[in-house]
C-alpha cells in the first residue's frame, strides 16, 4: 500500500473550509454592529417623564437595548408639540405623548401608532391660573387665556368652562408654544394661562396668580403615555420589550422609598432644572403606575373607550380631525377587541401586551 501523508489528505477539507469560513472573516464584527437595528424616542420635560431621562442616562436603556441586541437612541426636545410633529413625521420611532395629542397629531394624520406605555394620568399637573385673587371659574368670562392651542392644556379649559356653565366664546384664547410660555406670561400678557408642570409649579411660586382649575377635578382623563408607530412595533417586538424593560425599572428605582430613590429622584430634579423638593411636590400631582401589572390594568379597563370618546368629541370641536365627526374616519382600538369609530382605520391602539408582559417577567 502506497504511503499517504496525513497532513495532505486533509488538505483539500482545509481548502474547502477556508472557501466557507472566508466570508464570515471577512464580515466579523463589522457586520454585527452594523446589523443592529436602531431607534429614536422623543422625550420633554415633565415630571411623569423624566424616568426617560434617568433611564437613558444610568445606563438602563442601554442595558435593554443589549438584551435585544439593539441601540435605542433617548432624545430630549425642548418644544412638546415640535417632538409629537418630528414622531408624526418620521423623524422618531416613538414619542412620549398624551392620550389627546395622540389622537389629534399622529392618528388625524393618518400615523397608526401604539400607546405601549401608560405611564402616569395627571392629577393636578395641569391647571389653570389667574392673575388677581378670585377663585371663581365663572370670572373666566371675558379673560385672555394664554396656552399651547389644541393641547391637553386646550382640553382641560373646556372642561374647566364646562364646570363653570361657560361657552368657548365666553374667553380669548392666545396660542403660545410651552418654551415661551413662562416668559410671555411674566411680560403682563393675558389674564388666565393653561399649562402643565414644571411650568405651572414655576409660576404658581411667583404669588401673582391663583389657580382656580387643575387636572386634579378631572383625574383620568389626561394620560401620559409612551407611543410607538404601529408598523415599527410589529415589525420589531424587541423594540417594545426593551423599552418597556427599561420603563418600568426606572420607575422602580423612582418610587423606592430609600435612599436609592432619593437619589434617583434627585437626579431626575438636576435634570429637571429643579430642587428635589420642587420634583416630589411635582410627582405628587400625577398618579404614576409604578408597577407594570397596575398599568396593564388601567390600558385595559373598562373607562377607556368612554375616556376617549370624551376626548374625540373636544377634538371634533376644535376640528382637530378634520370636518365632520372624526372617528367616522378613524378608530381606535382596546383590549378585547373593543373599537371605537371607524373599525377598518385603526390608528391609534391602547395595548397592553407589553405591560402585562412585564407584570408576568416574561421581558
Amino acid at each position: 500500500m502506497p504511503y499517504r501523508n496525513p497532513s495532505s489528505a486533509r488538505r483539500p477539507l482545509q481548502r474547502l473550509l477556508a472557501l466557507l469560513l472566508l466570508p464570515l472573516l471577512l464580515l466579523g464584527p463589522v457586520s454585527a454592529a452594523q446589523a443592529k437595528e436602531k431607534f429614536k424616542v422623543a422625550w420633554t420635560i415633565y415630571a411623569g417623564w423624566m424616568p426617560w431621562d434617568y433611564a437613558a442616562q444610568s445606563g438602563i436603556v442601554k442595558k435593554w437595548a443589549d438584551k435585544y441586541n439593539i441601540e435605542i437612541d433617548v432624545v430630549q426636545i425642548n418644544d412638546y408639540v415640535e417632538s409629537i410633529n418630528q414622531y408624526t413625521a418620521g423623524g422618531f420611532d416613538g414619542c412620549v405623548m398624551t392620550n389627546m395629542d395622540a389622537l389629534t397629531i399622529p392618528a388625524a394624520a393618518g400615523v397608526d401608532s401604539t400607546a405601549l406605555i401608560v405611564g402616569n394620568f395627571s392629577a393636578g399637573a395641569d391647571g389653570i391660573l389667574v392673575r388677581g385673587g378670585s377663585k371663581d371659574l365663572k370670572d373666566l368670562k371675558g379673560k385672555t387665556i394664554l396656552l399651547v392651542e389644541n393641547s391637553v392644556s386646550h382640553y382641560l379649559l373646556s372642561r374647566a368652562l364646562e364646570w363653570a356653565h361657560l361657552q368657548p366664546s365666553d374667553v380669548t384664547i392666545e396660542n403660545v408654544s410651552d418654551k415661551d410660555l413662562a416668559q410671555v406670561w411674566r411680560s403682563g400678557k393675558g389674564d388666565a394661562v393653561v399649562t402643565w408642570n414644571p411650568i405651572l409649579a414655576d409660576l404658581r411660586q411667583d404669588g401673582d396668580s391663583v389657580q382656580v382649575f387643575s387636572s386634579h377635578h378631572v383625574p383620568g382623563e389626561i394620560l401620559d403615555l409612551l407611543v410607538i408607530n404601529s408598523q415599527t412595533l410589529t415589525q420589531h417586538p424587541e423594540l417594545g420589550r426593551a423599552l418597556t424593560g427599561a420603563w418600568f425599572e426606572g420607575m422602580r428605582l423612582m418610587g423606592l422609598p430609600n435612599a436609592a430613590g432619593a437619589a434617583a429622584r434627585a437626579s431626575m430634579a438636576r435634570a429637571a432644572d429643579t430642587t428635589p423638593e420642587d420634583f416630589d411636590e411635582q410627582l405628587r400631582t400625577i398618579r404614576s403606575f409604578y408597577a407594570p401589572r397596575s398599568a396593564a390594568a388601567f390600558a385595559s379597563g373598562e373607562k377607556m373607550p368612554d375616556l376617549m370618546q370624551r376626548v374625540a368629541n373636544f377634538a371634533d370641536a376644535q376640528q382637530l380631525l378634520g370636518e365632520g365627526p372624526g372617528l367616522q374616519r378613524l378608530g381606535i382600538s382596546f383590549s378585547d377587541n373593543r373599537v371605537l369609530g371607524n373599525p377598518a382605520q385603526i390608528m391609534l391602539r391602547f395595548n397592553p401586551a407589553y405591560m402585562q408582559l412585564a407584570a408576568d417577567n416574561q421581558l
